[in-house]
């Protein structure tokens, strides 16, 4: 009776380890959040954010590992994007992210202070970079547009992985995220009808591997006339290099998602059930 027990206890527990994503324990290092500079400076902002990420992800955010996303590394990525520069109180967005969520990528973003980026936006992005698992919360303590949070979840996704992604990849997301912010602000478009327009388009580049920019504008433009959306031709000439640039580091980022794919197998560790089972003649 107690050789039984003690084997349905250890059964359960193996039960229990195979439904957490393989390589990663049911601890806090499945998890880790992102602060802009200005909200951790600032203990009222911070807990704004902290209640967002309790509320939603229904965490306890003093067991989570974090990180600060300081102006200098989000104008290192947008200053040569769109040419503009943040100071060290304008860095609000934040983003937890979750990896011991399974199935495809999930993004929960607070509506009522993000007010540009949406969750198909930041999916869609870090779909270009090769992640696409796991779930992103973002917030701000004010109103922010939120294209910085996406330097913040990628640390967040590194931390989490220990895998580093490339340089070149993230430039190209943040690409993507910057220029889509800049038409939905300046362009007549929505966010809804933007997303489906990248997504759309970087399907068609992929599959058929184009990459001259001549012929992505053609892309875009046709699908703008066949869509009815409003884009002046700055923007489609904007977008299409950005898709261009998502298009030219495949390469980089099949090689990120196999350092992922090796790290995970690394680190799987412990018993399989036949182990287990074996160990306890059952």
């Amino acid at each position: 009776m107690r050789k039984s027990l003690i084997g349905i206890i250890l059964l359960s527990i193996v039960i229990v380890g195979i439904a957490l994503p393989i390589g990663f324990s049911a601890q806090s290092d499945t998890k880790v959040i992102t602060y802009g500079e200005t909200t951790y400076n600032n203990a009222n902002y911070k807990s704004i954010v902290d209640n967002f990420f309790n509320q939603q992800a229904h965490v306890d955010v003093k067991n989570i590992e974090s990180k600060i996303i300081s102006a200098g590394e989000v104008n290192k990525v947008a200053s040569t994007i769109t040419g503009k520069t943040y100071t060290s109180d304008q860095i609000f967005s934040s983003a937890l992210v979750d990896l011991s969520e399974q199935g495809n990528i999930k993004v929960t973003v607070d509506k009522s202070k993000i007010t540009t980026i949406t969750a198909e936006m930041y999916i869609s992005a870090l779909k270009s970079a090769g992640i696409t698992h796991g779930h992103v919360y973002v917030t701000s303590p004010v109103s922010a547009t939120g294209e910085s949070a996406l330097t913040g979840i990628m640390n967040s996704y590194e931390a989490a992985t220990d895998v580093q992604i490339p340089e070149t990849v993230k430039q190209a997301a943040n690409e993507e995220i910057y220029t889509e912010a800049e038409i939905v602000e300046n362009d007549n478009v929505t966010a809804d009808q933007l997303t489906k327009l990248v997504d759309d388009v970087k399907d068609t580049v992929q599959k058929e591997n184009i990459t001259d920019h001549t012929t992505i504008v053609n892309i875009i433009y046709n699908y703008t006339v066949n869509n009815n959306i409003n884009m002046t031709n700055s923007s489609i000439e904007n977008l299409a290099t950005s898709i261009g640039g998502v298009q030219a580091v495949q390469g980089d980022v099949q090689n990120y998602t196999n350092k992922v794919t090796e790290f995970v197998g690394n680190n799987a560790g412990g018993f399989s059930l036949n182990d287990v089972l074996g160990r306890l003649g059952l």
